[in-house]
């Protein structure tokens, strides 16, 4: 269910189309609606299991023609009581090639499996007027959500109750910049970065708090959509790949016409003076079949080729760029200009603190991002009031919160005000003491017409 022009109407239209209230839906409801539409989760990529990959070596034409060879090749050995020295030793290039080219993929998928999201994010909700705590998976349309900073938005929503609400659509649009949400609808054609009333599923609460019903879960969100058109792009064969392809043709085609015309010239040979087609004939057009494809076919193409590329794809994991396709390292090779989103993919997303002007001078900052490594370099004085009261007006005034995790320090709450946190922390003011030592009392909340917070 997904109702597309949420965002122009108002929130007593949008409640009621979706049969619900501001205190949210019934347990009987919301389990209804969860049978009927189904889970609040992206349909997830298929993954690839590990046979589907070893299976995929051996689809190359020339790979196709070297087994052919192998086969015969051990068939007129054995046939001929010889031990089968070639075939041996072309189903050990095959291997070589297949296998080397398996592991490099294998890995490639297992680190991206890796890097999927395991965790499922939780959301508290109205059920019968009262607070509850869920599964981002049990949210269905019609739900009403409570959002505070911090939170991450699991489901489209429209707002219908905002105090000072800011959120990150950095996922959607590739703007880092909070936007302030408001409850009021927009225009019937605003475009998704002006629609203030909404809320959408893979977002970020930064700041204030809110509450909003939601509109659409799943494969109907807008985040569904993009998932939905990644999952359908079709995917091409590499230049390299064709050109594999098309020598592996033009060998396979070649082989077997002069095959054919030798056969052909051996049998009527036959035919002619022994007015039959002996054993002898037949064995010696296989062997001439054999010898033909091996002598052709460059067995040491697919094991050279394999090997070169997954040199390139160990050089571009050790960049922490993964290769999932072995023959996508050839195209990347030949890429002139790459067109990427900003926000996230060639920068992290984070603010930083990187001049501060008190008493007349400006301080220099050192360090990046949200990690609190760095010191303050300029002529000034460190105990003079009004340095002081700087940062504890950064530590202080401040609603972000600033934590070490796992893959590296996180700010919870506004980008800006987190870049404070850390300035005010390099200059050791450690914001959580200062906190436990003042506690807030009362606030005024940040709003445009103040243009601060207090």
């Amino acid at each position: 269910m997904g109702l597309e022009d949420a965002h122009s109407l108002t929130v007593e239209d949008v409640l009621k189309k979706l049969g619900t209230g501001p205190r949210g839906l019934t347990e009987d409801e919301a389990r209804r609606r969860l049978e009927k539409y189904g889970p609040n989760e992206l349909v997830a990529e298929r993954r690839i299991s590990a046979l589907e990959i070893w299976v995929k070596q051996f689809k190359s034409p020339l790979i196709l023609i070297l087994l052919a060879a192998t086969v015969i090749s051990y068939v007129i050995s054995v046939m001929e009581g010889e031990f089968p020295v070639d075939s041996i030793l072309i189903f050990a290039i095959v291997m070589a090639a297949s296998t080397l080219g398996f592991v490099q993929e294998y890995r490639a998928e297992r680190a991206i499996e890796a890097l999927r999201e395991m965790l499922t994010p939780t959301v508290t909700v109205l059920r019968d007027g009262v607070e509850k705590v869920i599964s981002a998976r049990e949210v269905v349309p019609g739900d009403v959500i409570l959002v505070s900073a911090g939170d991450r938005v699991v489901a489209d929503c429209r707002i219908f109750e905002s105090i000072n609400l800011q959120a990150n659509e950095a996922p959607l649009t590739g703007e880092s910049t909070p936007v302030l949400k408001q409850a009021e609808p927009v225009s019937r054609d605003a475009s998704l970065p002006e629609r203030r009333c909404m809320l959408y599923a893979g977002t970020t609460i930064t700041y204030g708090k809110g509450k909003a019903v939601v509109v659409a879960t799943g494969m109907k969100t807008e985040l569904g959509k993009i998932a939905r058109e990644v999952t359908t792009i079709e995917i091409t064969e590499t230049p390299l790949e064709r050109r594999m392809s098309e020598l592996g043709s033009i060998l396979g085609k070649l082989v077997i016409g002069v095959c054919l015309a030798i056969a052909v010239a051996l049998i009527v040979e036959d035919l002619l003076i022994v007015g039959r087609i002996s054993l002898e004939t037949i064995i010696e057009v296989m062997l001439f079949a054999t010898a033909l494809a091996v002598a052709v076919i460059p067995e040491a193409l697919p094991a050279i080729v394999t090997g070169t590329l997954a040199i390139g794809m160990r050089e571009m994991a050790k960049r922490n760029a993964l290769v999932r396709r072995m023959p996508a390292v050839e195209t990347l090779g030949c890429v002139t200009v790459i067109c990427s989103d900003k926000t996230g993919t060639l920068t992290k997303g984070e603010m930083t603190v990187k001049k501060i002007y008190v008493d007349g001078r400006v301080i220099e900052v050192t360090g990046v991002g949200y990690e609190p490594k760095g010191e303050l370099r300029g002529e000034y004085d460190p105990s003079s009031e009004a340095f002081k009261l700087l940062m504890l007006g950064a530590a202080l005034c401040n609603d972000a919160k600033l934590a070490e995790a796992e893959d590296g320090w996180k700010v919870e709450g506004d980008p800006t005000e987190g870049a404070l946190v850390v300035a005010a922390e390099k200059a050791g003011f450690k914001h959580g003491e200062l906190r436990s030592r003042y506690p807030r009392v009362d606030e005024i909340p940040f709003s445009s017409e103040r243009k601060r917070m207090t």
